[in-house]
């Protein structure tokens, strides 16, 4: 065995590259002269299943779990990929899943890498995800991570964990409120809305549908002095298919959503709203 020193930092480096104990971890550096390259090698030429070199798989199934806290003023939605859809069909797979949620949901953190920092099960949630890729050999990984506070906040989860979707209203929860916000959860999760309104709509997507509507006038023999006239209408229109409370309610296409929010309770509206579907 070599006598090279191997510190603390590169066993635990080696640990979070792998998802391999942490003496397994520096018997194989030692083995290895401190070579990470061959220190993976080594683990894998004792059977051991390694997190290492999955970095370029595609993790492209998984689930999506929305939550709120007791109060309703604060959820969170989050993307848990795999690799395959037989792993996140599976029961074990969600639950981990639904724990990694509870764990964000109760510690507020703000990145995927502050949650990946907090503590489960005697260890970190990061390293809980490499034994979880070392045990089942794929690439499983927190993908994508929101939240939001609100007077009210309502998660929705459609499509047996495939989208999640956290709707903030601007008055406090009660059943009416909480049972709108979920109507209106189900509206996002089916329409994929661009964004609440007209009004929150970046800029720079406005200018592109602007530039389209006068290309494709001019195209049809327009005058350019009408092309702006005519792409104001059409703007009009897009803002309307694309943007939430102009949207006609799916459940009652005589009304729009911002209409059915405003029947249940005066001057209640969305004032923001999350949608993470598995694979985006």
């Amino acid at each position: 065995m070599s006598t090279v020193t191997i510190s603390a930092a590169e066993v635990n480096k080696l640990r979070q590259q792998t998802g391999a104990g942490m003496m397994d971890c520096r018997k194989a550096l030692m083995e290895s002269n401190g070579d990470f390259e061959a220190a993976i090698d080594y683990l894998r030429k004792k059977g051991q299943k390694v997190a290492a070199n999955r970095s370029d798989r595609d993790a492209k199934e998984g689930v999506v779990i929305a939550k709120a806290n007791a109060e309703n003023t604060y959820g969170i939605v989050m993307n848990l990929t795999s690799e395959t859809d037989f792993v996140a069909k599976n029961a074990e797979f969600i639950e981990f899943a639904q724990q990694i949620a509870d764990i964000a949901l109760s510690s507020k953190v703000a990145t995927i890498d502050e949650l990946k920092a907090q503590a489960m099960g005697g260890a970190t949630v990061g390293e809980k995800l490499l034994e979880t890729v070392a045990k089942i050999g794929e690439k499983i990984d927190v993908s994508r991570f929101e939240q939001i506070t609100a007077a009210a906040v309502v998660p929705y989860i459609h499509s047996g964990y495939r989208i999640g979707v956290l709707v903030g209203l601007n008055q406090p929860a009660t059943e009416a409120i909480i049972a709108a916000g979920r109507d209106v959860a189900m509206q996002i999760a089916a329409m994929n809305p661009l964004a609440i309104d007209s009004d929150s709509v970046p800029a720079e997507t406005i200018e592109r549908e602007k530039a389209i509507a006068i290309e494709q006038i001019v195209a049809e023999g327009k005058a350019a002095d009408m092309a702006e006239k005519i792409a104001a209408g059409k703007l009009s229109k897009f803002f309307k298919e694309n943007t939430l409370l102009p949207q006609a309610f799916v459940k009652d296409n005589s009304k729009t959503v911002g209409d059915h929010l405003k029947s249940v309770s005066a001057g209640l509206t969305v004032v923001a709203f999350n949608r993470v579907a598995v694979g985006s």
